[in-house]
């Protein structure tokens, strides 16, 4: 396939698109501007994420619209209107105020795309406290990391969650003061040293009113992992919402009277700028569906929701396209306008495949933890190039630039050059810190830009493609994974004397995660110690981001100073050159 092909946009469409002349608006574009489109507290007293969110809809003729709608797994449907969800956010920010949980202090909620998890994020938002949501595929491990780093004062979880992760570590955990439970059939809880969620929510005023917020006081803490060392706890402050409600609107291309569905889970970033605050700020109906990725589900849910604007990842995608374009046929997904996605590049063959299944290609866009925002999208404007990433957002001055030897950068002005993905600082949703972390923070700007630390090229229409990773951070199926933290857990078990990790193509995950391990004397390699670490490292990190192979080594390639070559790992197993070993200590073989 020809990646440069071109799938012309649909200027004929019936509804035009949020942005339609891209030149004319990223002259005029600035971010004060796009301010003054929230409402800001009553009395002039700031600005918060939850009120533009919900309230101002409240006080407007959106009261009465139907704000989410959930889907339970076992097609159990929920229905909230903005004013319910209002009150019901009103409730559990009193629920904070009366365990004496206060401004900045941190919530995590562990609890998957329940309805609870969207009335906790906001409920804490309105309170000024800190709001991280988590996967609730993590492990025990990773879950005592976080807490290890952020120090939150309350988690929220559901029952079954809790017995399984959260019990067994309860007592490394020393910062949490409070654990509030969500049970699974409504009735209460009754567990040594929790809450229960429902009778909380029951007892508290559905009256609130939000504290003076400034738009730099920290909303969010989301995780992204390094190549080295512990997680990093990127910090989001209430002023993202801007950047978020109209990058909502431009990339996304939200209209009134959409149904939007995005599949991302709320502990990704993804989940709440664009499962929870872009669609809210923009007024739309948002589906969230409980359940995992099913085929037939999804189209069923497309069809029977008649969804409008639908944001999913490569990953998902490409599982679609394994099912076929025939399954899709069974389905009336007329209603779909406007497809994106991200998470990873999404490979050209799904954009091509997506216009030829539903009428419309999928829309990629390009962003990251730390900007908080998309940052580079196809616009449902402008004509798709299946493989790019797309062009700058307004108000977003992207460069490719090259990292210099005495710190400073040089920007490449030539067209097809691969240089390093940089950003100019001062959007809205650019994240403000990293906990606990000043100079990995510092480290990240140059010269008044960001550096992403993704390599990429500009073509001659200004549009970016991907290149790479500077680092060897994996990312599977959405996921950011270090290879650190994995390798760590690994090393845990009493058979693993080395550990080394690194992520392995894969067609439908993007990238698995495969485990180089060698043994301690007196261990013997084979299949039942392979499964044995397999399991350990499962319960430990949890399925989404275990190592899903394993293969034992005489001894790990390192330099002379002792860091772990990954890189040399991943030439090995794939087959690829070498490249310079000038500085290898050690060599390793394979069984």
């Amino acid at each position: 396939m020809n990646h440069e092909s071109i799938i012309k946009s649909h200027h004929e469409r019936t509804v035009l698109p949020n942005l339609l002349d891209y030149e004319q608006a990223c002259r005029h574009f600035n971010w004060a501007e796009a301010l003054d489109e929230m409402n800001g507290l009553p009395g002039r007293t700031g600005l918060n994420i939850a009120f533009e969110a919900v309230d101002r809809h409240v006080i407007g003729p959106r009261r009465d619209q139907l704000a989410l709608r959930w889907l339970g797994r076992n097609d159990e449907v929920r229905d909230y209107t903005f004013t319910q969800l209002r009150g019901l956010s009103n409730h559990f920010a009193n629920v904070l105020r009366s365990l004496d949980i206060r401004e900045g202090d941190g919530v995590f909620a562990m609890l998957g795309r329940l309805p609870e998890l969207y009335v906790a994020a906001l409920g804490t938002l309105k309170n000024r406290s800190v709001f991280c949501p988590l996967y609730a595929a993590f492990g025990p491990e990773p879950i005592r990391a976080r807490v290890e780093i952020a120090q939150p004062r309350l988690l929220i979880t559901t029952e079954s969650l809790y017995r399984r992760k959260i019990a067994p570590i309860r007592d490394s955990l020393p910062s949490v003061r409070h654990i509030i439970l969500v049970s699974e059939d409504h009735q209460p809880t009754s567990m040594p040293g929790t809450h229960d969620y429902h009778s909380l929510i029951y007892d508290a005023s559905g009256q609130f009113t939000i504290g003076p917020t400034n738009g730099e006081d920290p909303a969010f803490i989301h995780f992204t992992s390094g190549t080295t060392g512990r997680p990093k706890a990127a910090v989001h402050a209430h002023e993202s919402v801007v950047a978020q409600y109209i990058t909502g609107r431009y990339a996304l291309d939200l209209h009134d009277g959409d149904i939007y569905w995005c599949t991302a889970d709320p502990g990704w970033v993804t989940g709440t700028a664009y499962g929870i605050i872009a669609p809210l700020t923009n007024g739309v109906t948002t589906i969230i569906d409980e359940a995992e990725f099913n085929v037939e589900r999804w189209y069923r849910i497309i069809e029977e929701q008649k969804v409008s604007v639908w944001y999913t990842a490569p990953t998902a995608i490409r599982m679609l396209m394994r099912a076929g374009s025939e399954v899709a046929q069974r389905y009336d997904l007329s209603s779909l306008r406007f497809l994106a996605s991200v998470g990873e590049p999404l490979n050209p063959e799904a954009v091509v495949w997506s216009h030829r299944t539903f009428g419309e290609p999928f829309h990629d866009n390009w962003w990251q933890t730390e900007t908080g925002g998309i940052m580079i999208a196809n616009l449902a404007a402008l004509d798709v190039h299946p493989g790019s990433m797309g062009k700058p957002l307004p108000g977003v001055e992207a460069a490719i630039v090259e990292r210099k030897p005495d710190g400073s950068i040089q920007i490449i002005n030539e067209p097809n050059v691969e240089g390093e993905l940089a950003l100019r600082s001062g959007w809205p949703s650019m994240f403000r810190g990293y906990l606990n972390d000043e100079e990995r923070y510092r480290q990240c700007f140059v010269d008044g830009y960001y550096l992403t630390g993704d390599l990429a090229r500009r073509d001659e229409e200004g549009g970016y493609w991907f290149v790479g990773r500077r680092d060897d951070v994996i990312k599977t199926s959405g996921h950011l994974v270090g290879p650190f933290e994995i390798e760590s857990v690994l090393l845990e078990h009493p058979a693993v004397a080395e550990a080394g990790v690194i992520g392995k193509p894969d067609p439908l995950a993007g990238e698995i995660i495969k485990a180089f391990v060698a043994l301690k004397p007196g261990s013997e390699p084979g299949d039942n110690l392979r499964r044995e670490i397999l399991g350990h490292a499962r319960t430990r990190l949890g399925a989404a981001i275990a190592p899903k192979e394993l293969d034992f080594v005489a001894e790990l390639p390192r330099t002379r100073s002792g860091k772990i070559m990954r890189r040399l790992l991943r030439a090995r197993e794939l087959g690829l050159p070498e490249g310079d070993i000038s500085t290898l200590e050690t060599q390793a073989t394979t069984d």
